[in-house]
C-alpha cells in the first residue's frame, strides 16, 4: 500500500507543480521518476513521451499511465494517472469558480506572462537534456533536424512526424543489421 501511495503522491506533486502542460512536466518528471525514484530510465521516459504524444489524450496523463504500469501493473497505472490528474481537477474547479472575476486584472495577466516564460525555459532545459541521450548518431541528428523544420514550417500532426521518424529509424537501423 505504501508503494501505491508513493506513486500517487509523486505524480500528484508532478501534476500539481508543473504549469504549461505535458512538456512543462518533463523536467520534474525526469528528476522525480528517473533520478530520485529510479522507476524508469531516461530512454524509457523519452519512449513514453513519444508514444504519449502519438496516442489520444494528454501527454502527462499518458506518460504517468505508462510509468505507473511499468512500476506496478494495471493498478499502478490507475494510481499514477489518478495522481497526475487529481491536482488539475481541484485547481480547475477552483479557478473556474473565480477566474472570470480575476482574468482582467493586470496583475494576474502579468503573473501568467511570467509563468509562460518560465515554462518555455523549463521545456528548453528538458529538451537539451533529452537531446544528449536521443541524438546518438547522424541518422538521429537528421531525424531531429527534419522534425524541427517540419514542426516549425508546417502544420503536420506530431503523430505523423513521430510515425515517420519511427519508420526511418526502423528502415535505417534494420538495413544496418541486415548488412552485418
Amino acid at each position: 500500500m505504501k508503494d501505491y501511495f508513493d506513486l500517487f503522491w509523486t505524480f500528484c506533486r508532478i501534476g500539481g507543480l508543473t504549469f504549461g502542460g505535458g512538456y512543462a512536466m518533463l523536467p520534474m518528471l525526469q528528476k522525480e521518476v528517473v533520478e530520485t525514484k529510479k522507476w524508469v530510465t531516461e530512454e524509457e521516459v523519452m519512449d513514453y513521451y513519444a508514444v504519449g504524444q502519438c496516442t489520444p489524450g494528454i501527454i502527462a496523463v499518458n506518460t504517468a499511465t505508462f510509468i505507473g504500469y511499468k512500476h506496478h501493473g494495471i493498478l499502478g497505472a490507475i494510481v499514477a494517472t489518478s495522481g497526475v490528474v487529481f491536482p488539475s481537477l481541484v485547481i480547475i474547479m477552483v479557478l473556474a469558480a473565480f477566474l472570470q472575476s480575476f482574468a482582467e486584472i493586470a496583475l494576474v495577466q502579468h503573473a501568467f506572462n511570467g509563468i509562460r516564460v518560465a515554462v518555455c525555459v523549463l521545456v528548453l532545459t528538458a529538451v537539451i537534456k533529452l537531446w544528449k541521450g536521443a541524438v546518438v548518431d547522424k541518422v538521429c541528428l537528421l531525424i531531429a533536424i527534419l522534425t524541427i523544420l517540419i514542426g516549425i514550417l508546417t502544420n503536420i500532426s506530431p503523430v505523423f512526424i513521430v510515425v515517420a521518424a519511427a519508420l526511418i529509424g526502423l528502415f535505417v537501423k534494420g538495413r544496418k543489421v541486415e548488412h552485418r
